[in-house]
């Protein structure tokens, strides 16, 4: 063999090791951690809520973008947050609501979180699982054996 075709497949071996090796890591970085796994949208099975999971910093919050009982009869216009026990915030518009922070990756599933309920003005602890690809949001107080789960599954936006 010559060595120029020698000298040419060791150029290219050696390109394609280095453009292999940038590529890995990006690879890596693009693929979510088990942590990311409730971002996104999704609805209640029963049809009645529908939120938005995000990642705010450290923790997760999700936005209202549904609620039956949260809309007027037309179900379309979102009503006042008229029950909120901050008198300031009795007016505004239901729709886009923060209503759970604070959720926390841990040990398999989201905990610490806090869950307002609009239509009472209560706020309740909450935690999140995944199962089968359902998300299992249950909303307590004190301790989580009380409290009430609902099921959720993955929609477009």
């Amino acid at each position: 063999m010559s060595t120029s075709k020698i000298s040419r497949r060791s150029a290219m071996f050696l390109a394609l090791a280095t453009i292999g090796l940038a590529i890995t890591p990006a690879a890596q970085a693009q693929q979510a951690s088990p942590a990311d796994a409730i971002v996104g949208v999704w609805q209640a099975d029963d049809g009645s809520v529908k939120l938005d999971m995000f990642k705010a910093g450290t923790e997760f919050r999700a936005r209202l973008l549904y609620g039956n009982q949260l809309v007027e009869a037309d179900n379309v216009t979102f009503k006042k947050d008229a029950k909120n026990p901050d008198p300031a915030l009795r007016s505004r518009s239901m729709k886009n609501v923060v209503f759970i922070t604070g959720l926390r990756w841990s040990d398999g599933s989201w905990t610490g979180g806090s869950l307002y309920d609009g239509s009472s003005g209560r706020t309740y602890n909450c935690q999140i699982t995944m199962q089968g690809g359902k998300m299992n949001l249950r909303g307590y107080i004190g301790i989580s054996a009380l409290g009430q789960t609902r099921t959720f599954h993955r929609v477009g936006a």
